[in-house]
């Protein structure tokens, strides 16, 4: 149901802007992520081949158990005979399981963390925090570098913790939005090119490539939108973007951070590997509130502009194909 659809996604976003996250022993992504380092141990193997073959298994064992649980969660709630009371429970069970796919709240709170590092003048501290959005080497970044990492970290999370659970939530349910994070979670945690992971990681590294081309590219288009609405300069976002959104090592990262570093009219620079943008290079806390702002309105866009839609056109297939 289209209605029903619309109800979950807008609780999740709510309960997500209002509480955040659960605790870690509560929340999915937890229990994925121990189930992927547990299978990770068993995968290892001297043949790069074999390994390599343990990282296919390790992404499609991991997404088909989640999409079974799903499934027979599901069934639990279609064997409520009572219809309003079978959508109700629905909505309020998609809602919670959909929030546990989208870090809005996540992601302010670990930005904000550096910046009281940074206003207590504890640069270790703040490089620590940084730490755990990051994937480089924080250990002796100064601290113009260290906001742009938070920067760059909030403009990549755009899409990795919501705007891409978001896509394919409106594609394929809830079951969409949880092989999205298994396949996420994986890459954040072996999808490397070191001689430890590149064989073990390439699958899970590979599937999100794939899988965030669109959002990645559409969350620009909506930051863009946002920075208009928020008046910052949404013609310098676009310009960048453009321009700058292929410099990354990763095919679809700098199109987000791209926008982001345009909109707040600033550059983002990851030490011997991209600049992005044309503007200031010294940086203060208020870029980083402006980006929380641009995240978090472009989070709410991007269920209007993008989410409704897809959801709405494939109902009106569906039903069309089965009149």
């Amino acid at each position: 149901m289209i209605i029903e659809s619309f109800f979950i996604i807008g609780l999740a976003i709510l309960l997500d802007f209002k509480f955040g996250d659960p605790k870690n022993k509560y929340h999915p992504t937890s229990w994925i992520g121990t189930l992927i380092a547990k299978f990770t141990l068993i995968a290892k193997n001297e043949h790069p081949i074999l390994e390599k073959f343990g990282g296919i298994c390790i992404v499609t064992i991991t997404s088909g158990l989640v999409v079974l649980l799903l499934f027979i969660l599901n069934i639990g709630i279609t064997l409520i005979t009572i219809d309003y009371v079978s959508l109700v429970v629905s909505v309020i069970v998609g809602g919670l399981l959909l929030k546990t796919t989208i870090a809005i709240h996540g992601m302010e709170k670990h930005a904000k963390s550096v910046l009281e590092s940074l206003d207590e003048e504890n640069l270790d501290m703040a490089r620590n925090h940084l730490s755990m959005i990051v994937k480089r080497n924080t250990q002796n970044l100064d601290k113009n570098h260290v906001l742009s990492g938070v920067l760059e970290s909030i403009s990549e999370n755009t899409v990795d913790g919501i705007t891409g659970p978001l896509f394919y939530y409106a594609l394929f349910g809830l079951s969409g939005a949880f092989v999205y994070r298994v396949i996420n979670t994986a890459d954040s945690m072996i999808g490397y090119k070191t001689d430890i992971f590149k064989n073990i990681g390439w699958f899970a590294a590979t599937c999100d490539s794939v899988l965030n081309y669109i959002p990645s590219r559409l969350t620009g288009l909506v930051m863009i939108i946002s920075a208009a609405i928020l008046h910052n300069n949404w013609k310098e976002s676009y310009k960048i973007m453009i321009r700058d959104g292929k410099k990354t090592e990763s095919p679809n990262a700098g199109y987000p951070m791209a926008a982001l570093a345009g909109a707040l009219e600033t550059k983002f620079e990851k030490i011997d590997h991209y600049k992005l943008g044309d503007g200031e290079t010294v940086l203060t806390k208020e870029h980083v509130h402006s980006a929380i702002s641009i995240m978090k309105l472009t989070s709410v866009l991007f269920f209007g502009i993008i989410t409704i839609p897809i959801i709405s056109i494939l109902s009106f297939v569906g039903w069309w194909i089965h009149v």
